[in-house]
């Protein structure tokens, strides 16, 4: 009788120790499950693990960590610019920012990436304080708007916190939501923030790609002539004047015994809807515009609501018209969309609209559907920042304004030689503008390039010079197919010219432009 009891034993312990086993295979496969599918692992940090429905997440590149949510989503994508983690209703967004040897600081950060909140109309406060966050100041502040009508699931509720490590680092953690903060689970989530050393160190890993669109086969030819199979540079010009007369830019082309291809013609709002007769002029002319659209107004109206009232659908009967037009020119048109928008001198910048870069990408995205319904096919849609962001802080980024592949078919590149008149400003020959940026953007973009309008001052060094500089150098760029001369002059305040950009300036600009042409005839 012993013996069959200890056998019985046996069998059932050896039971138990075998459903043990199994039910460890399953809870480490269900956990590998949670970590592998619904979050995207990187070099840059490791989840270390699931507790009380939470994960630590641990970014040793920038030197932080915190505990969010386990149904919320982790996108690196962008790393180490930011790192998001979303769910449906909400999206946090984490930036980090070093001034050292910069003109900024982290209470100057603060403030001026705050300022939106001054537009009271607009943007509700609901608290704004100072905490501490294991040891380190931080500035909270919490505000909401009005919903969008032209915005899926908007997100029009927001709680910033700036971190600040120390007198040159800061961190902050942006939230943003499609409803109200009924709870503290976000701020319970900024109290787990804690800054670690950095043990890491990568650089931007992402490649946005050229996708294939439908034109029409004019457009279609154009494209590929100009951009996909072309191996020469191909010169614009700006002339204000210009496709609207082009007495004077005939006589320039003259001295210079050169032809621009290109013309850039700018439009605002308050522009009275696109130029049909100019494009027109310009196309008889033998010679194609890059139409710059920036939603502004210029007459003096209001533009602090620009980015809303366009997400509201304010300007619907505008847009219609503006693409059933497009549509009917018909011919090739290289659109530009709210250029140098990292600029906080552009209305449409996210400095305006709670620093909230995606309202930029969602005003990009509405406009080009607008298109898209009104079955424009002879658009190519270019989208351009500056290659300096103003403010220079993380979350204005300017990868943070890219609207996605689907959206855009060429990549424009704006980077000014400025001078030294104004105060800040310093003299950038052609390789300290360029080559850097070129060789950023070539890892970052598949689509062709081109260089949406650049020039030099002639205030603080050599234009000459620079000129020269420029025509040696510009041939490396392989993916660079046109490049537009910005023929203008910027003043001051009192009307003084500031940057002189003219390339018919004096009689020595005209002859160096005259023989760097001369390659491209």
């Amino acid at each position: 009788m012993n013996r069959i009891k200890k056998m019985m034993l046996f069998i059932g312990i050896l039971a138990i120790c075998v459903i043990v086993f199994n039910f460890s295979k399953v809870t480490a496969k269900h956990y590998l499950n949670i970590v592998e599918n619904q979050y995207s692992i990187c070099d840059y940090h490791k989840v270390h693990k699931v507790f009380n429905k939470y994960i630590e997440y641990r970014n040793d590149n920038l030197g932080y960590q915190l505990s969010y949510p386990s149904y919320m989503e982790l996108n690196e994508t962008l790393n180490p610019i930011k790192t998001i983690i979303s769910d449906n209703y909400s999206q946090i967004e984490i930036y980090y920012d070093n001034f050292k040897n910069t003109i900024h600081s982290p209470t100057a950060y603060v403030n001026y990436s705050n300022n939106f909140i001054n537009n009271k109309e607009v943007h509700i406060k609901d608290y704004e304080k100072n905490i501490f966050i294991n040891g380190m100041k931080t500035h909270l502040l919490a505000w909401h708007r009005a919903k969008l009508a032209r915005v899926k699931n908007d997100k029009n509720y927001y709680i910033s916190a700036e971190i600040i490590k120390n007198i040159n680092e800061v961190y902050t953690i942006f939230i943003k939501s499609s409803k109200p903060f009924t709870n503290n689970k976000y701020l319970q989530l900024i109290n787990t923030f804690k800054a670690i050393d950095k043990t890491d160190v990568k650089q931007l890993n992402v490649k946005f790609k050229n996708t294939n669109k439908k034109f029409n086969k004019e457009t279609e030819q154009f494209y590929e002539e100009y951009f996909l199979r072309s191996n020469s540079l191909i010169w614009g010009i700006f002339e204000n004047t210009a496709p609207k007369s082009f007495d004077f830019l005939n006589s320039l082309e003259k001295k210079l015994d050169f032809k621009f291809e290109f013309l850039l013609k700018y439009q605002c709002l308050s522009s009275g809807g696109f130029p049909m007769a100019e494009m027109l002029n310009a196309y008889n002319h033998n010679r194609y515009v890059e139409l710059t659209l920036q939603t502004s107004h210029l007459d003096g109206q209001d533009n602090n609501y620009i980015t809303y009232e366009i997400l509201q659908g304010d300007y619907d009967e505008f847009l219609n018209s503006y693409a059933k037009q497009v549509k009917a020119f018909n011919h090739p048109i290289l659109f530009r969309l709210n250029n140098e928008m990292n600029g906080d001198w552009c209305v449409y910048s996210s400095y305006y609209s709670s620093k909230d870069t995606e309202l930029y990408k969602e005003v990009w995205r509405y406009i080009y559907n607008i298109f898209k319904q009104n079955k424009v096919d002879n658009a190519l849609w270019v989208w351009n920042p500056h290659d300096l962001s103003f403010p220079g802080f993380t979350w204005n980024h300017y990868l943070n304004y890219y609207p996605g592949d689907e959206f855009v078919d060429l990549v424009g590149i704006t980077g000014y030689n400025t001078g030294t008149y104004f105060e800040g400003e310093v003299w950038r020959d052609f390789k300290q503008v360029y080559v850097a940026l070129y060789k950023e953007y070539h890892e970052l973009f598949e689509q062709p390039f081109i260089i949406t309008e650049f020039g030099s001052n002639s205030v603080g060094g050599d234009k000459v010079n620079w000129i020269n500089e420029m025509f040696n150098n510009i041939k490396q760029f392989s993916n660079i197919k046109v490049a537009i001369w910005w023929n203008g002059i910027d003043w001051d305040s009192d009307k003084n010219p500031g940057r002189i950009y003219r390339l018919d300036e004096t009689a020595e600009v005209i002859r160096t432009f005259k023989k760097g042409f001369a390659q491209y005839k």
